[in-house]
């Protein structure tokens, strides 16, 4: 059992709960009501505690030392003096410097060293390495960005084309139902079948792979969007009215021709979010593992922004 495949099956629970939530809440919203569906996820929200208090002897449970986080920018903070300059391209190139972190180590600052460096030089060659995993992550939100898609312009999309009695906020579902089938493909298969073919798919490749399958689905939505407005009665303005006052017939498209662009985005998760999830894991050191990882969800939320 492999870190990576532990992951991968990590994502494939959070989308089986994704997939029975999505489509059982929009059918009990369509035939019951709003608070049906909004009842059921908070029951079984409840239920974590429960489940989390009665495995509390099977998780490793340490406790707490502080905040790393407070200590690894005062460590930066400390390392970066004299080295800021009114040329971004001259800070940046001051802060690959060999001796950035060599200069605040507390053997190097010997009687110096500020009354809050209670750590060694271990420690600090601990949060070199956490910095450093965390710049490959400065990309990530591009990808949240394209991702994001799914829940605001795929799904307005939709409602602009022929449904077939399907509810345009249900076809968003194809992510998760493709996820839960490709990520055991992916890891049964593919990883291995490249391996044994002397590929060495790193993680970065995984999620330089990821970047271009989520730019492959925007393309293939802006594709759709245009035959939108060249099929569609009412144009460049298919949710507006005609001239009668009555609201625009869909294109003649089916909708389900957004199964394209929901693939790539599914396999763009697979290489990229589930590769980034491995990758602050494992390049972090130990003590900085949940600050990696919390920057590396932290992304999204600057997409979402």
């Amino acid at each position: 059992m492999t870190i990576s495949r532990i992951y991968m099956y990590f994502y494939l629970m959070v989308n089986l709960g994704a997939l029975a939530g999505q489509i059982g809440m929009v059918y009990a919203e369509k035939y019951v009501g709003f608070w049906l569906s909004f009842v059921l996820p908070t029951c079984l929200t409840l239920c974590c505690p429960t489940v989390m208090w009665l495995m509390r002897n099977k998780y490793a449970r340490r406790p707490p030392t502080g905040s790393v986080l407070t200590k690894a920018i005062k460590l930066w903070g400390l390392a970066m003096k004299g080295r800021w300059s009114l040329n971004p391209r001259t800070t940046a190139k001051n802060m690959r410097a060999d001796d950035f972190w060599e200069s605040v180590k507390p053997s190097h600052l010997g009687q110096a060293k500020p009354a809050w460096m209670t750590f060694d030089d271990t420690w600090v060659d601990e949060v070199r390495r956490g910095f450093k995993a965390c710049t490959v992550f400065l990309w990530i939100p591009l990808f949240w960005l394209a991702y994001n898609q799914m829940t605001t312009n795929l799904v307005s999309q939709a409602a602009t084309m022929e449904l077939h009695g399907a509810p345009n906020d249900l076809i968003n579902n194809i992510n998760p139902v493709a996820l839960v089938i490709f990520i055991p493909i992916t890891d049964l298969f593919l990883y291995p079948g490249l391996e044994r073919m002397g590929i060495r798919f790193t993680p970065l490749k995984k999620i330089a792979w990821g970047f271009g399958l989520s730019s492959s689905s925007m393309i293939a939505s802006a594709v759709t969007q245009h035959y939108i407005y060249k099929l569609g009665v009412c144009g460049d303005y298919p949710n507006g009215d005609l001239p009668n006052g009555d609201p625009c017939d869909p294109a003649p498209i089916n909708v389900w021709v957004q199964t394209i662009p929901y693939l790539l985005i599914a396999f763009s998760e697979i290489f990229t979010s589930i590769t980034g999830l491995e990758y602050a894991f494992t390049k972090a050191p130990k003590n900085m593992r949940s600050v990696v990882t919390s920057i590396f969800l932290f992304m999204s939320a600057i997409s979402y922004a």
